[in-house]
């Protein structure tokens, strides 16, 4: 019979605590926070946006440097190529390029801008009562949705210039409803699917079975849940508002002189190609590609640093 050996009291001394084992070796961000690192990172992106910043500032402090106005006319001073006094030079009426391109890049902004707020306000709102809504009138809804995207905006644009009494070409305001009325259905089609997949999570479905209803689910529940890809649409829409309205103007559509966007410049650039004078078409041409070049890039980093799934 083996002997038991004597149980040794250092078996049952207390252990010492660590006292780094409770330290939080990297620090507790949350998700905007997480956002913002990693779109900083995105190096195209922020190119984007400085470039975005940059003619911003140009829109409104430009004006003021040169000292000209957009509408001021020269006689003797027409077609200059660009030098100390004029920077972009002047047009064939004797203005200052540079002044116009500064309020050309001003006008386009305030397109995009205005259209991309109407196709948020329209598309988030229609979308978002689709995806909630029962089945026969999400149906409604959407078939009606996709007969207004089916429409042409330029057969908008200019029946809306004939109503509005505009026959000679489109207002501002003209331009931004004749894009809304077709632009915020991809909007409320992204913003349904989302709904769509939302609604039956569990803390929605918690939420719901305490007696919320379906307002408050989708304001304080769904819909701030799907404001990641709502903003990266609403940023990609700005320059999509801005090339439209430049192919507009580019046709006679858009807005006419002496309101001078990008594309009524291009415009007038073209018509004295002919004669040598490139750099009336090519500066304004190389704004417009600059502006959907920074939206663009800015956007697509935008939807990657929004992407749960690419954090690390």
């Amino acid at each position: 019979m083996m002997q038991e050996k004597p149980i040794s009291s250092e078996l049952f001394a207390p252990a010492h605590r660590k006292e780094d084992a409770d330290k939080i070796t990297r620090p507790t961000i949350g998700y905007w926070e997480d956002v913002v690192r990693r779109l900083k990172q995105n190096k195209l992106a922020m190119l984007g946006l400085i470039l975005i910043v940059l003619m911003m500032i140009m829109a409104f402090v430009g004006p003021h440097i040169s000292g000209y106005t957009y509408f001021e006319q020269k006689l003797t001073e027409m077609n200059i190529e660009p030098n100390g006094k004029y920077y972009f030079g002047t047009d064939t009426l004797g203005r200052d390029l540079f002044t116009r391109v500064c309020y050309g890049i001003r006008y386009s902004l305030l397109i995009g801008i205005l259209a991309a707020i109407m196709d948020f306000v329209i598309g988030v709102g229609y979308g978002g009562i689709a995806g909630m809504a029962n089945s026969k009138v999400d149906t409604v809804m959407m078939r009606v949705a996709e007969i207004a995207y089916a429409i042409p905006y330029m057969l908008i644009v200019i029946l809306m210039s004939v109503t509005l009494g505009k026959e000679q070409g489109a207002s501002l305001i003209t331009l931004v409803l004749a894009m809304s009325i077709t632009g915020w259905v991809p909007m409320a089609i992204m913003v349904r699917g989302q709904v769509l997949q939302l609604r039956e999570n569990e803390y929605v479905l918690a939420s719901r079975s305490l007696g919320a209803n379906k307002n408050y689910l989708l304001t304080k529940h769904i819909i701030p849940n799907t404001l990641g890809p709502i903003l990266v649409n609403v940023t990609l829409t700005v320059p999509r508002a801005i090339f439209a309205e430049a192919t507009l103007s580019f046709m006679g559509l858009g807005l006419q002189p002496p309101q001078p966007s990008l594309g009524v410049l291009a415009t007038d650039g073209l018509e004295v190609m002919g004669i040598g004078l490139f750099y009336q078409m090519l500066i304004p041409a190389l704004f417009i590609s600059l502006i959907m070049f920074s939206f663009n890039v800015f956007g697509d980093g935008l939807r990657d640093a929004l992407d749960p799934r690419l954090r690390k």
